[in-house]
């Protein structure tokens, strides 16, 4: 979350950021923090993590809006789908991420964490006065029974880190160890970032099951009321064991965090409008110019403000299930990446101001550079698996650019020829293959998703000039998400929010596991061992070069690989607020993140 500064120093801004963590830290003595690489920014006697106001006053109701439901409260589960704001306002991890780091992890539940050099074990020390909200005790019991019950029962993506740990003790009346049995730099700040769940609210009870029971955190706000598929809201707990950390000082402001459902996006911004939400994120950059003149901006109760960040690009854009036969040759999919004339729907959205997403990192350090060949590092960890890897990889990749005009004609005419490399030419009008069989295929969306919907539109139109039959489908989020977690589509939306610390996570979005174990996040298929193996390679870097290096090949192997049409990314977030809301003028390097909004913000 930066503002200009960011947009002109941003790649200076990341390498000048990664230099300084360059030396590994060899101690293994209980420490207040843990970086991924060097020392923590704060000292063990700092105030206040620096992008929070430890005078900010408490009180008052922030109301947010959501498209979408919920029918659940347990977040932790593949069924059901619950309220995102459940995890960071009710359940407390061992340790906190501060944002202004690219990886630095600070002690929360857990007062002290402890690891050696090689990072071969973690072990951390209980405070005395952690609390879950009904005044008991968290214990080691709880911590174990957590990584446990989540790596076994939860959904995936807790899975990876519970089989890296060969062996989880009491050492004592507040201290737990896990030992690991795989080399990975990262795993001892993946479990500081586990939620901590109370053992004996779940006793003889099935944790798999979706259920409206609230889980028993020990957070600062407890769930208050709820209506399923209206809306939630938040209680702060004035007895909050954690009220006075330096971490938490300034933090969790308001009295009440209430969140409001609405069908679509259009009655979300009317609710805004009226004054019944507190504050709209526009993702439309030509709104953002064009709807903010109703009267309560002109009066100035609501205040416009551009955030800006020093993130990755991340991937966003329609996804192809490449389980699919027919989205399993790469030159069908860089065919229907041609297809999708950007420029067009750029320009028709966003008034064409918005970049496109070149990779996966772009935007960043960590990013390939588009059109340039791999070299050094990153050719000698690529090279291995050359074979196997899809052209441009290794000699430079750029995303296709059409003229902005509806016929597209050079990128229409380039994928016809690689449609018919493929086997598929058209027949009476029809794209069909050797057998006989016509190209079509659904792009399915949920309700209320405007935007994507109407970039579908526009594409479904410039597929026709193949002889391509697409048709869009929207479901409800429900539907959505029992259809995404079993992958039951052909093509989807598709967003993946990367950071300027990338580790485990990467292997839930893009690992071979998921082609075939439902409910992770590749939700394209990705098959790649080149791929599997900079993940690990980042996850073993002795120091931030090599690091780098890794993320850039793998960017390269993932981008290449076509699995992904990729839309566009702002440099900045729009936030709209009112004028009663206020935020510290110091913004951290993540931006508008959660942990930020409404975190760090405070009602007068």
């Amino acid at each position: 979350m930066r503002q200009d500064f960011f947009s002109t120093m941003r790649r200076i801004g990341m390498i000048a950021g990664l230099a300084l963590l360059a030396s590994p830290v060899l101690s293994d003595s209980p420490e207040h923090a843990i970086a991924m690489y060097g020392e923590p920014a704060l000292p063990p006697d700092f105030v206040s993590l620096p992008y929070a106001n430890p005078e900010a006053p408490k009180g008052g109701q922030i109301v947010f809006g959501e498209a979408g439901g919920f029918d659940s409260l347990n977040p932790y589960i593949v069924k059901g789908n619950a309220p995102s704001q459940i995890t960071p306002f009710t359940v407390e991890t061992l340790m906190g991420r501060s944002l202004d780091e690219p990886f630095t992890l600070y002690g929360l539940l857990a007062e002290s964490i402890q690891t050696d050099a090689a990072r071969s074990y973690v072990a951390f020390t209980l405070r005395e006065n952690a609390r879950f909200s009904d005044g008991s005790p968290v214990t080691p019991e709880d911590v174990i029974w957590s990584f446990e019950t989540l790596g076994t029962q939860g959904q995936p993506r807790y899975a990876t880190a519970w089989r890296k740990i060969a062996s989880a003790e009491i050492t004592g009346p507040r201290s737990v160890k896990f030992t690991f049995n795989v080399q990975d730099r990262e795993l001892p700040l993946i479990l500081g970032l586990r939620p901590i769940l109370k053992k004996a609210q779940w006793a003889g009870k099935d944790f798999t099951a979706s259920s409206l029971e609230a889980p028993i955190g020990s957070g600062p706000y407890v769930v208050d009321t709820f209506e399923p598929g209206r809306f939630i809201a938040f209680r702060r707990n004035p007895d909050w064991w954690g009220k006075d950390l330096p971490f938490n000082r300034g933090l969790y402001n308001a009295d009440t965090l209430r969140v409001e459902y609405f069908g679509v996006d259009t009655a979300l911004f009317e609710a805004f409008k009226g004054g019944a939400i507190s504050s709209f994120r526009e993702l439309n950059p030509a709104k953002w110019a064009a709807n903010y003149d109703f009267p309560a901006v002109a009066a100035g109760d609501v205040v416009k403000e551009e955030i800006p960040h020093g993130r990755p690009s991340g991937i966003e854009g329609f996804a192809f299930n490449t389980r699919n036969p027919l989205f399993a040759d790469w030159r069908v999919r860089e065919a229907l990446i041609h297809a999708f004339n950007f420029e067009l729907v750029n320009q028709t959205l966003n008034g064409g101001v918005q970049p496109r997403i070149t990779s996966y990192f772009s935007n960043s350090a960590l990013g390939m550079e588009p059109g340039k060949p791999a070299e050094g590092r990153v050719k000698d960890l690529l090279t291995p698996f050359a074979a196997d890897l899809l052209p441009g990889a290794l000699d430079g990749y750029t995303l296709p650019v059409s003229d902005g005009s509806e016929a597209n004609r050079k990128n229409i005419r380039t994928a016809t020829k690689l449609l018919a490399e493929a086997g598929w030419t058209v027949q009476d009008g029809v794209l069909k293959n050797a057998a006989g069989q016509p190209f079509a295929f659904e792009i399915l969306l949920t309700q209320g998703q405007d935007e994507m919907i109407s970039a579908a539109a526009i594409y479904v139109e410039s597929l026709k000039r193949l002889g391509i039959d697409a048709r869009i489908t929207t479901v409800d989020n429900a539907q959505y998400k029992e259809r995404t977690n079993a992958y039951s589509f052909d093509m989807t939306h598709y967003i993946r929010a990367l950071t300027p610390s990338p580790g485990n996570e990467q292997m839930l979005y893009w690992g071979a596991k998921g082609v075939t174990e439902p409910g992770t996040r590749n939700w394209p298929g990705i098959n790649s061992p080149a791929a599997e193996a900079m993940i690990s390679a980042m996850l073993t870097a002795p120091d931030t070069q090599e690091f780098a290096a890794a993320t850039q090949a793998l960017d390269r192997v993932l981008t290449t690989g076509r699995y992904v049409i990729p839309v566009w990314y702002s440099r900045v977030s729009r936030l709209a607020y009112r004028k009663e809301l206020h935020h510290p003028a110091r913004l951290p390097l993540y931006g508008d993140w959660p942990g930020w909004m409404p975190d760090a913000w405070w009602v007068e």
